[in-house]
């Protein structure tokens, strides 16, 4: 009798011991866990974001002869208070991607007028005037580029894909190359596009598109918090979440409130 009580304090002893040790061990991971999770969002030392209330200070910092993003869909979600703010900075020089130019008066179309953009990467000149002026006497680079290929081409340099294949183009001078990108006074072709590689998947020809990166991405976005999170309300996402990912620094307007982040995560509200 003695021998079983024994043997039963050992055996509770033992199941006592395992316990203890499996709530450190769980604990233990849970710590882990949420060291690792912390790592992917906002709370990374990596990050780094300053606010700013006034935009012109926001995009002081951009120099001559920067690429900059600049989100929108038509005059649909763009930051038309940091576009503005441009024009008082007085940057020259500017590679701008966007999916057009805006109108006359107002988004893209202010620093056109004041030629502030020396290349534009879009897919549609639209109603502005002044761009297709430009363009035609020869004052202005475009590289025209389909919206789905654009849209793609932004969202592989974010993702760090540097190049892919589309059949969008294909047969066309988009694959051919000599496409005008700029034109001489003359109306002859200073600069020309490339000719793009071809290759055959499954019987269907597809060419190379190369992605796009930028110093700056100039966007528009709901709601945005201290920690890099940034939300875009329906359809005024567009372009504008692919191009907070494809740029070294992205500048975010929300409200009244302007941001300047190093790393961002961006959310659909």
């Amino acid at each position: 009798m003695a021998t079983l009580k024994a043997f039963c304090r050992a055996e509770s002893l033992l199941f006592k011991n395992l316990a203890v040790h499996r709530r450190a061990r769980l604990n233990f991971a849970s710590h882990q866990l949420s060291k690792t999770c912390a790592y992917y969002f906002s709370t990374s030392s990596l990050r780094g974001s300053q606010f700013y209330s006034n935009p012109t200070e926001a995009v002081k910092d951009i120099p001559n002869g920067a690429t900059i993003l600049v989100g929108g869909f038509g005059l649909c979600g763009i930051p038309e208070n940091l576009i503005n703010s441009l024009l008082k900075t007085g940057v020259e020089g500017l590679t701008a991607v966007s999916n057009n130019a805006g109108v006359d008066n107002f988004g893209l179309g202010l620093l056109l007028q004041t030629k502030q953009i020396k290349r534009m990467i879009s897919s549609y000149v639209g109603e502005n005037a002044e761009f297709e002026r430009q363009y035609l006497s020869g004052e202005l680079e475009v590289e025209l580029t389909p919206q789905g290929t654009l849209a793609e081409r932004i969202r592989a340099g974010g993702a760090g894909v540097p190049a892919f294949f589309t059949p969008t183009g294909y047969g066309t001078l988009i694959q051919e190359g000599g496409s005008p990108i700029k034109y001489n006074k003359d109306g002859s072709i200073a600069i020309a596009s490339e000719e793009r590689e071809v290759r055959e998947f499954n019987g269907r020809h597809y060419i190379m598109e190369k992605a796009i990166t930028g110093d700056f991405a100039l966007i528009k976005a709901w709601k945005a918090d201290k920690a890099g999170n940034i939300i875009f309300r329906k359809t005024a996402r567009n372009f504008n979440q692919p191009m907070c990912k494809a740029a070294k620094t992205t500048i975010v307007e929300s409200q009244k409130l302007y941001i300047v982040l190093l790393e961002t995560n961006c959310l659909t509200g």
